[in-house]
């Protein structure tokens, strides 16, 4: 292209309060392929990463780690900076939240905000999600949890600056209604429609007085911005928006992709575009939600143990084998499921068996055959002429699967090249021409058109591999960067002459048995020393518990229940309701939390030990009139307490 198309693409800015898994890197790995990719068609790419760096709780796990909060930050931060790095993500800015520029430029937009009234001043009460950073309404709630994590929320009640989104209700109903490309895949337009807008934009709480770690609100300090103006800003104050330079801001504006993980969808479909609207600013292209990265069936989760440590993976298999792994095996937009055991057979599969070999055994025929030089070709046949076609098919495919964002689509245009390149090595046979002399010209063919094609794979690949094709170039003996480019993705180039060296493998073969047993004990390792982490903070923050005179433990009253009946409470996993005769006139009923410990079946019969002078609370709608008293172990596992021999339901504990 002669004037180059500007394209910018981001990915979410991350929050620095935990360790760092292959789930995180899964947005970036796609996002840095779709940058590559359009630098190698010639755009002015500008590809945008960073980390969210404000809010409460990042507060509270610094404020746990007896850490600054800025220090906490920094040291995280720079291990994420290394595993980018280490995984070759070409962004071109890393913003973070604590920067001064991004800082002042929030306060600015703010303060608009505000003096044009689509700001005002009022008090909050909800309920709140710490680990989310989500205000949410009692409807919205499941099961009384957070929708989006499924974590406990917090009644909170505070003065608090909101943000008009009802105004915008119409306008945003409009942009995702007749719109449809600008928020992918289809499936989220539904849900933000049907969940969020239709239901009715509620005003969005967009500051906080309950901590202080965070932007301040200029003109009135005792109050921080909230996350979802100060979070979702990044995407134009990157480029200068609010600064005296916003050169690049008037240069890439507006985004062209928007890459976020589903759980975010809303706030970057519904809060970030009314935020545009009121800025009176174009607004992204679009947004796409993709799916998860899940371990197992299971969402990758430092409290849940199941982490995959990515540094381990690269450090033990090579950046190219997570890449690939990242980008082929989700069907993008989906959920997708990470084993150790697809990882592995990927490499073996994919990249040893299909790539790897078909690079090893051309190389080692152009020696054997030709003194290790590249020969031109000179007989040529119909089975050539196939090979091709599929070969200069395949950008085609590429690009059309990328433009779309169907990146293992895309992958899958390539593996069928590699496929009809090796079927084109077991239809003409080089080792027989080999052995007839007056079938050398016909092999000079097949030994060229074989490199050629194998030349052209690696360039394609460049933007999902970034280790491997350079080893292909050099194993090809290509120097001239004209021939790596996309440019020349024509079969025909001049590669004849070409010095072959075999250097070392692309990928080797792996013991399947031997690696999987040798992740495993990795996995148990990392176990052991989380749980070693997690002991030591538990001693380092031993909390004194107060001791109580004997007339303080006899308000409580513990009596002996013995279970009558017991269900399970409907759309709620983990609550039982019972029946339980505690001498009374009337069996209680009780709703505890142990369904996933007992069975309806297992607890009729049961005597247990009964708090019967709590408060009586609901419960998913049913009044709970008492506590059953669970033990509970470090991990969390609940024991039912009881007495050891048969008592009388209504017996004193004393």
């Amino acid at each position: 292209m002669d004037k180059k198309e500007k394209f910018y693409i981001t990915t979410p800015i991350y929050y620095p309060s935990g360790k760092w898994h292959i789930g995180t890197c899964y947005t970036t790995i796609i996002c840095d392929a779709i940058a590559r990719f359009k630098r190698l068609q010639g755009y002015d790419v500008f590809y945008l990463t960073g980390t969210d760096e404000h809010g409460q709780k990042i507060l509270k796990v610094a404020e746990a780690a007896g850490v600054p909060v800025k220090d906490y930050i920094d040291g995280v931060v720079n291990n994420l900076k290394d595993l980018w790095k280490l995984l070759d993500i070409s962004y071109d800015k890393f913003i973070r939240t604590t920067d001064d520029y991004h800082e002042k430029a929030v306060q600015k937009i703010f303060t608009r905000l505000y003096e044009q009234g689509d700001i005002y001043k009022s008090s909050y009460e909800g309920w709140y999600c710490t680990p989310c950073e989500s205000f949410w309404t009692k409807t919205q709630l499941v099961d009384g949890k957070c929708p989006d994590c499924g974590r406990e929320v917090q009644l909170t009640k505070e003065e608090s600056y909101f943000f008009k989104m009802s105004k915008y209700q119409d306008r945003i109903q409009k942009l995702i209604e007749d719109n449809k490309e600008f928020l992918q895949p289809a499936t989220r337009q539904n849900e933000m429609l049907n969940n969020f807008i239709k239901p009715g934009l509620q005003d969005l709480c967009v500051s906080r007085t309950s901590f202080d770690w965070g932007v301040k609100v200029p003109f009135d300090p005792k109050h921080v911005v909230y996350v979802w103006i100060d979070a979702l800003t990044n995407y134009i104050t990157a480029l200068g928006y609010g600064s005296d330079d916003d050169s690049l801001f008037k240069k890439y504006w507006p985004a062209d992709i928007h890459m976020v993980g589903k759980e975010i969808v809303r706030f970057h479909s519904i809060i970030w575009p009314a935020i545009l609207m009121a800025l009176d600013l174009p607004l992204p292209k679009k947004v796409y939600g993709h799916g998860w990265l899940l371990f197992g069936n299971d969402k990758m989760s430092k409290s849940k143990g199941n982490i995959v440590d990515p540094f381990i993976l690269c450090d033990r298999y090579g950046v190219d084998a997570l890449r690939y792994y990242m980008l082929r095996e989700v069907s993008f937009g989906q959920d997708g499921s990470y084993t150790n055991e697809t990882f592995l057979k990927r490499i073996n599969g994919d990249l040893c068996n299909d790539l790897g070999n078909l690079v090893s055994r051309t190389v080692a025929m152009v020696e054997q055959y030709f003194g290790g030089v590249i020969p031109a070709p000179k007989d040529v046949e119909d089975v050539d002429n196939d090979l091709k076609q599929t070969l200069n098919a395949m950008y085609k495919d590429v690009q059309d699967n990328m433009d779309k964002l169907y990146i293992p689509e895309a992958l899958e245009s390539i593996w069928r090249a590699i496929a009809r390149t090796n079927k084109y090595i077991d239809e003409t046979t080089p080792w027989a021409l080999n052995k007839d002399e007056a079938k050398k010209g016909r092999l000079a063919t097949v030994m060229y058109n074989l490199c050629e094609s194998i030349r052209m794979i690696a360039i394609i690949l460049q933007p999902f591999l970034t280790k491997s094709p350079e080893l292909i170039f050099e194993k090809l003996g290509i120097k001239d960067a004209c021939l790596k480019s996309f440019e020349s993705l024509a079969f025909g180039a001049k590669i004849d002459g070409n010095k072959v060296n075999k250097g070392i493998n692309l990928f080797n073969r792996l013991d399947l048995n031997k690696e999987l047993a040798e992740m495993d004990k990795i996995a148990e390792e990392q176990k052991k020393q989380a749980k070693a982490e997690q002991k030591k903070k538990m001693e380092e923050n031993v909390v004194t518990i107060p001791e109580i005179g004997i007339e303080e433990f006899e308000k409580v009253q513990l009596k002996v229940g013995k279970v009558l009946e017991c269900q399970k409470v409907e759309k709620a996993d983990k609550l039982l309701c019972s029946k339980i005769d505690c001498g009374e006139a009337e069996p209680r009923t009780i709703v505890s939390g142990i369904a996933k410990y007992y069975t309806p079946e297992e607890m009729v019969g049961k005597s247990v030990i009964v708090v019967t002078n709590l408060k009586p609370v609901k419960l998913r709608g049913i009044l709970s009139q008492g506590m059953v008293l669970c033990a509970s172990d470090e991990e969390g596992k609940l024991s039912l307490v009881a007495p050891i021999a048969e008592m009388k339901p209504g017996s004193d504990i004393r």
